[in-house]
């Protein structure tokens, strides 16, 4: 008794000092709390304010949000900045690739460097809570917000977003996990409801979310739509039974933004934290409305504030001596970052005949079309949108690189190719440049579609929200028609046509595909993006990047999408775990990339188990060997096969993969750790896993779709 009363005098003076960091900060949180009046813990259940809020949405003017926070009692303030590619909607920050072009570098310490310099722009800007790790699963490529995730598969997606974590915490920002769950579909994204079997929720959509939360992620953002008929904000079986009980999260929930809470109480009852980015629900009136009609208790209030204040204590208390002056905001060391991240994300999709890389030296004719070559793209214009001060367009980054070679610029109007087709003839090699803009994909701001490309970027946002369609889900994959036909023009008359695809998602190449010399698929690649692909077409950078999800022959092969849908079923299958089942071959399957150098695997080998940071692991060696004539990076995958059984499972699921570097001829030994936890199936009878699962074979393949692989009793 005595010692609480010290802590609440401590507290109380608002020095957090050494005889009360001596208990625990869950004991902090508790001392402070009780002291909180009603208005007061209804402060830390809300950001502050609509005005910060649509400051954020005008054209570079955004403020941090902020949300609770008492200097008396030694609460920290939560102070909001968003960004998956980097800090959004403020100028002068570095825009990065988009989250799906860093998923094709599939380099988790690049991914931590990345996750790094977001939080030193975010100190440097007063936050220290981001919003840059969407990690929702890509079911179907279509959907608009694709190029905000990191792909199709949850253990790819899971290290990845577990790497930009760790690279925020080195700088005491926190993380955010979003969007919680079974977001990936963005037209209708706040009245979808998406129906799924407890199997499939368990073993598809959520194990990348629990690998992070696992791994300390401080929160979770919940998603607009609604799960098996009730909206995630407030849905108990996700944020509470599966969150909180089964993983043991002990972080704070949020809601998405302005509309994602629908229900005050059910969301108490359910576990949700706070509400972004004010207090629309959880208003104080409102919350005493339902408190002096039983609806809920203080002790439900209590326990929810306890959780954040808990968090925050623990967290932003860390020891940080680094300063964080305004000059990192887009300081070189993070422009050449964002450079060296969207060379190394590019994925060489077909080069036939050595059709790349290009030689400057004999390169004397260079015509160049395409709809994309002088778009400065970086991604759509929803809440990611990013305001760097300057993007290198595709166009300036070869003249840059060109300087001493003739380019010949050709635009496509109405369709008319007849001037492409004569240049074309005539040159040494066509570069093509297609792809979509936040026109065509992104955050869906309703309006009407607007396909013309004249002066897209006139308009600010306000305007857009009113006035434009924007962004929102892709029934269509393929190229637009005027990129289709600069396309077969160019191939009709010149054999070395680079196809240079540039969007946040795949697309569909079926019509144009086997004319073409070369495909090189760049994403949306940041304010550096010009300049990394005049490196790579050049061959000053060697290609590394490896897909992130499956691209098909047929539309049909994925599964079925309806952007506008109020009722969605999410099967166990997508991807190419459906592919595989359905014995469809894909026109480049998940995981392919080329380079401009060879690669040999041999000698894969089982060499035991072992115990890693608590996990019993099966490891694998194989031997990679560089067999051309120049450096590269390859990205070495390893899927498992596994059988049950009661249930069927996917004939093979991707459980590590490694990325190297070797010089020409090197070789190198490489280790692969399969978890064993990741032998099991969810038991919708006994509401269990089960772990009665026989792994029956290794299969290990490189980006160049060579693959060896054995099977293995271990």
């Amino acid at each position: 008794m005595i010692r609480v009363c010290l802590v609440f005098l401590l507290l109380g003076s608002g020095a957090v000092v050494a005889e009360a960091q001596s208990i625990s900060h869950h004991q902090q949180a508790v001392a402070a709390v009780q002291q909180l009046t009603l208005r007061q813990k209804m402060n830390e259940m809300h950001g502050k304010g609509r005005v910060r809020f649509a400051l954020s949405m005008m054209r570079g003017m955004a403020v941090p949000v902020r949300a609770g926070g008492n200097e008396k009692l030694g609460i920290p303030t939560t102070v909001f900045l968003d960004g998956p590619r980097g800090v959004s909607l403020r100028k002068g920050t570095t825009a990065f690739p988009c989250t799906m072009a860093r998923a094709a570098s599939w380099d988790v310490e690049l991914e931590k460097e990345v996750g790094a310099a977001m939080a030193k722009e975010i100190r440097a800007l007063g936050g220290n809570y981001s919003g840059a790790m969407c990690m929702n699963l890509l079911r179907h490529p279509g959907w608009g917000r694709a190029q905000e995730t990191y792909g199709e598969d949850p253990h790819h997606v899971g290290r990845m977003a577990e790497a930009l974590m760790h690279g925020l915490h080195r700088h005491r920002v926190q993380s955010c996990a979003k969007h919680f769950a079974l977001n990936s579909m963005e037209n209708n994204r706040f009245g979808g409801d998406f129906r799924v079997d407890e199997r499939s929720l368990r073993e598809v959509y959520l194990p990348h979310f629990e690998r992070v939360v696992k791994a300390g992620a401080t929160s979770v953002m919940s998603a607009y739509n609604k799960v098996n008929g009730e909206y995630c904000g407030q849905n108990t079986h996700l944020l509470t039974d599966i969150l909180r009980k089964e993983w043991g999260f002990t972080g704070y929930v949020t809601s998405d933004w302005e509309y994602g809470i629908n229900d005050p109480v059910k969301a108490i009852k359910a576990g949700m934290n706070i509400e972004m980015p004010s207090g629309k629900r959880y208003s104080t009136p409102k919350i005493k409305r339902a408190l002096r009609r039983g609806l809920i208790t203080m002790t439900d209030i209590d326990s929810l504030v306890v959780q954040t204040v808990r968090t925050k204590m623990e967290f932003l208390s860390r020891p940080d001596t680094a300063q964080y002056p305004p000059s990192l905001l887009a300081c070189r060391t993070h422009t050449d970052l964002a450079r060296r991240v969207a060379e190394q994300s590019a994925v060489l999709l077909r080069n036939e005949n050595a059709t790349l890389p290009l030689d400057i030296k004999r390169i004397k004719n260079l015509v160049v079309s395409g709809s994309m070559m002088n778009f400065e793209e970086t991604g759509d214009r929803g809440s990611s949108r990013c305001y760097p001060s300057y993007v290198i367009s595709p166009m300036e980054g070869l003249k840059e690189k060109c300087q001493g070679t003739e380019i010949t610029v050709i635009g496509i109007e109405h369709h008319d190719t007849t001037k492409l087709k004569e240049h074309a003839a005539i040159a040494d090699a066509v570069v093509i440049f297609a792809g979509t803009t936040y026109l065509d994909e992104g955050e869906y701001i309703g309006g009407g579609k607007i396909r013309s490309r004249e002066k897209p970027d006139k308009c600010n946002f306000i305007v857009n929200v009113g006035a434009l369609g924007l962004g929102g889900d892709r029934t269509d994959l393929r190229l637009h028609d005027f990129d289709v036909a600069a396309i077969k023009a160019a191939s009709a008359m010149n054999k070395r046509v680079i196809v240079v695809l540039i969007g946040g998602s795949a697309f569909m190449v079926e019509e144009w595909h086997e004319g073409v010399g070369a495909i090189l698929q760049t994403f949306n690649n940041g304010m550096e993006g010009g300049r990394a692909a005049a490196n790579l077409l050049f061959g000053d950078v060697n290609p590394s990047g490896k897909l992130p999800f499956t691209v098909t022959k047929r539309m049909d092969d994925y599964p079925p999408f309806d952007p506008f849908s109020t009722a969605t079923e999410y099967g166990y299958y997508h991807g190419y775990t459906l592919l595989d089942r359905n014995g469809v071959e894909p026109r480049y399957r998940f995981g392919h990339g080329l380079s401009y150098t060879t690669f040999r695997l041999d000698s894969l080998h089982f060499a035991g188990d072992t115990v890693e940071e608590g996990k019993r692991m099966a490891l694998f060696s194989v031997k990679l060997t560089n067999t051309g004539n120049r450096s590269g990076a390859e990205v070495v995958q390893a899927y498992v096969g596994m059988s049950a059984d009661k249930v069927e499972l996917p004939s093979k699921v991707l459980l590590d993969f490694r990325k190297v570097t070797l010089g020409p001829g090197e070789s190198v030994w490489i280790a692969l750790g399969i978890n064993r936890e990741g032998f099991r199936y969810f038991d919708v009878n006994t509401n269990s896993w089960n772990y009665n699962v026989r792994p029956w074979g290794l299969s290990v393949r490189i980006g160049s779709e060579i693959e060896i692989g054995e099977e293995v009793g271990f």
